[in-house]
């Protein structure tokens, strides 16, 4: 491959999966670290342009997966995610109303439940992907990904019932409370 042909290719994979790639790494690492996940992630795919398949998007996570990885090891993702969440759902809610229990339910589940758990619902729920494509991005078959996303979806169930429960419950309040009112 010339190196005008090289440069053609990775500018077209470039072009065609950088918003994927930054929504990715958002997810996974916060937006204050998106930006060095996506540039790490796309230096890879320069220096291994040849390894790159003809569908690269599932590789290209992967390697983003790997770079948040080893970057952002120690640090904790779990606050950024949720922020994101909420804003996410805010947005996308046409029924404030009814939602708004919903959308708590979710977060508090969400929050609680793995990093891992998290990875496996926002990879298909979140960047669209395929069970098939996800599974290569956290580097499993796809038979051992529908386990896995069923588990994680199951907890997430069980997660966002415990939720409602303790939001349903009424409020306690003292006597010296209540006659402060």
């Amino acid at each position: 491959m010339t190196d005008a042909d090289a440069s053609r290719r990775f500018t077209a994979i470039y072009d065609a999966h950088h918003r994927q790639v930054y929504a990715y790494a958002v997810s996974r690492a916060g937006r204050e670290h998106a930006d060095d996940v996506v540039g790490d992630t796309f230096l890879v795919a320069w220096r291994r342009l040849d390894e790159i398949p003809a569908t690269p998007l599932p590789w290209l996570l992967g390697v983003a997966r790997n770079v948040g990885r080893e970057r952002y090891r120690d640090e904790v993702r779990q606050s950024a995610l949720a922020t994101e969440l909420r804003a996410w759902v805010r947005e996308a809610d046409e029924d404030v109303a009814e939602g708004v229990a919903d959308r708590a339910a979710v977060l508090v589940a969400l929050a609680r439940l793995t990093e891992d758990d998290r990875e496996l619902l926002t990879l298909t729920a979140w960047h669209g992907l395929s069970a098939r494509d996800a599974a290569r991005v956290v580097g499993c078959s796809t038979a051992t990904f529908f386990v896995r996303l069923h588990r994680a979806r199951k907890r997430l169930r069980e997660g966002m019932s415990d939720a409602q429960q303790v939001d349903r419950q009424p409020a306690r309040t003292t006597l010296a409370e209540e006659y402060s009112r």
